[in-house]
Order: C-alpha cells, then structure tokens, then sequence
C-alpha cells in the first residue's frame, strides 16, 4: 500500500520535474558570459529595469560595468545583507513555500539537484573561457560570477515549478525570470550597491 502511495506521489511529480529536466538541458546552450562589458542594447536595459521594478528597486539607476575591474570593485562593495539581497531572499524564500504547496521536498530537492549539477558545469566551462579571453586570474571573482549564475538557475526553476502547478502564476514576470535572462544575455548582472544595479 505505502509503495502504491509513493508511486502516486511521483507521479504527480512528474510534470515538474520534467519542465526543470528540461531548464537543465537548456543550460548547454547559454552563451554565459559571452557579452561581458559590451554596451547594454535597449531590450537588455528593459529586461533590467524589469529586474528591478519587480525586485522593489525602481529607483535604481543601472550603472554599465566595462571590465573585470570593475566587476571585482563592485562585487568587493556587496554587502549580503543589504536590502536588495534581503528582497531577493524573501522572493525565494516565498517561492520555495508555494513550490512546496505542489512538490514534496524530496522531489523538489531532486529537480534543484539536478539544476546546480547541469548549471555547474555548463558555467564553469563558460567562465574558463571568458577568463581566458579576458586574460583574468583571479579566481575567487570567477567563483563568485559563476556562483551568482548557478544561483540564478536555482531561483528561476523555483518559479518554473510554481507555474507548473499554479495557473495563476506567470513566472515571465517574476523578478528571478528577469536576472536569468540578464545571464542567458551573457551579462553578469553584479548586483544593487546603495542606488546602483551593477551589470557587467
């Protein structure tokens, strides 16, 4: 009887964890960190004024990072309990409960597994090239570009497995949705410092 429950429980799991089996998948394909410093194109301000704007932070300015240098001053001022990173831990924080409305939490813990394994490697691959291409050897600030982007796809597939099962909900518009793409760009989107969105 308890096996035939858990089969039910999987199964009804299923459409979940094939929409993130399928996000995973998808990483491959990303020209992380392709675009580093080039000047922001007018959807790519729109796509981070989005960011902004649904994260609580209208009012910041996007301040346009033209080198390594810069990424490695701003991500040096990040102070992770600022208000935005506090914002950004309430709205995941919020998604993992609603996902958990729908998905038990092995089942989830599962899909986000295989979200930081597929994500991992696929960035770091990338983040080797852009280091080489840069001629950058530091690599605690590679390590922090390519921790920011597997924490991105961790945050984006929490909304992809609340949409999944909540009809209501449109993950296009959520604020995690909106710093993927920033990423999937080929940007690395630093982070807000005081009334600046630092994007590289």
């Amino acid at each position: 009887m308890d096996a035939d429950v858990d089969l039910l429980a999987l199964e009804r799991e299923m459409p979940s964890l094939a929409g993130l089996k399928r996000f995973a998948a998808s990483f491959e394909d990303v020209d992380w960190f392709s675009h580093l410093g080039e000047p922001l194109a007018p959807h790519e301000r729109a796509l981070a004024r989005a960011y902004l704007d649904r994260l609580g932070f209208p009012d910041s300015e996007i301040a346009q990072l033209v080198d390594w240098e810069d990424a490695a001053l701003s991500a040096e001022t990040l102070d992770w309990n600022n208000p935005a990173w506090e914002a950004e831990e309430l709205a995941r924080t919020d998604l993992g409960l609603r996902a958990l409305a729908h998905i038990s939490e092995e089942g989830l813990q599962i899909g986000l597994t295989m979200i930081a394994d597929a994500a991992g490697q696929a960035i770091k691959n990338a983040m080797n090239e852009a280091a080489a291409l840069w001629d950058v050897s530091t690599e605690p600030l590679q390590n922090i570009a390519a921790g920011s982007a597997i924490q991105a796809c961790h945050n984006a597939a929490l909304s992809l497995v609340v949409a999944a099962n909540d009809p209501d909900f449109e993950p296009s518009s959520h604020c995690f949705q909106a710093k993927f793409k920033l990423f999937e760009m080929g940007r690395w989107p630093v982070g807000i410092v005081g009334g600046s969105f630092n994007l590289f």
